[in-house]
């Protein structure tokens, strides 16, 4: 992978973990693209995952800064609600993360004609939350924060947005918009650091290997996502206050229908 690969992918990851067209997709697709794979490309995937964490520490700070501040009361409030809210939206892709992911790689692996099925099904889903007409509650419950969980676990099938399956799912549960995006982007947090720590121990144990990939692709890839990453994240937040996400279902229908004709061309 040269330096200019590196940039490509570093933007396409850093856009495409916060807006909802599926980062895992797009990386899987522009990697066949460039003739990336393998050990070069675990290595390359750990830090640009890592950089996009960065990015949504640096964007939603003051949310961050309120949880803290909140639970070091060891009082059962509104930032503590909100923090339990997280660690149960967690469970789901923690247990798939842990026991099956794996399993669910072997079986679906990232071939370009699963990832264009899975694009397509990112579409219906943001189609579906655009026509939906939601009870807009303020907070979002324990309850509704454990299915969104089960949303961002199903979406470890590359193709199928992580943003927009959470998003999307928690929209028709009747959740407020201007939460959901916030809430998406923080939950997001622990499992990308967690997946990153898995593929670190693979590595160090021999599973896998983390390749010879220069240091140059490796800082202009994280650079790359870090920023791209800052500006989607700010961006999608406001997309999702004004309920423009069908766009975007526009935009995978097309993708997927695309990545499918030619996975079997």
């Amino acid at each position: 992978m040269d330096w200019l690969q590196a940039l490509v992918l570093g933007i396409i990851q850093g856009l495409t973990e916060y807006l909802p067209v599926s980062s895992s997709g797009h990386l899987a697709i522009g990697s066949a693209l460039f003739g990336v794979q393998g050990e070069d490309n675990l290595t390359f995937t750990v830090m640009v995952h890592v950089a996009t964490v960065l990015s949504t520490l640096v964007i939603l700070w003051k949310e961050i800064d309120w949880i803290l501040k909140g639970l070091f009361k060891f009082e059962m409030n509104a930032e503590t609600k909100y923090f339990l809210n997280i660690v149960v939206s967690m469970i789901p892709v923690g247990i798939v993360g842990v026991f099956f992911k794996d399993y669910v790689e072997k079986i679906f692996g990232s071939g370009l004609l699963i990832v264009g099925c899975c694009l397509l099904l990112t579409a219906a889903l943001l189609t579906f939350s655009y026509f939906a007409k939601p009870r807009q509650r303020e907070n979002i419950s324990m309850k509704d924060a454990f299915i969104i969980g089960l949303a961002q676990a199903a979406a470890v099938l590359p193709g199928l947005s992580r943003s927009g399956s959470t998003i999307a799912t928690g929209i028709l549960l009747g959740n407020k918009k201007e939460k959901l995006a916030q809430f998406s982007f923080l939950m997001v947090i622990p499992p990308i650091l967690g997946e990153a720590l898995l593929d670190v121990l693979k590595a160090v144990k021999g599973e896998e290997a983390f390749g010879d990939i220069e240091t140059l692709p490796l800082i202009v890839g994280f650079v790359a996502a870090f920023v791209s990453g800052c500006i989607a994240c700010k961006w999608m937040i406001n997309i999702v206050k004004r309920g423009k996400l069908v766009w975007f279902g526009v935009y995978c229908a097309i993708a997927g229908a695309v990545t499918i004709v030619c996975s079997l061309l």
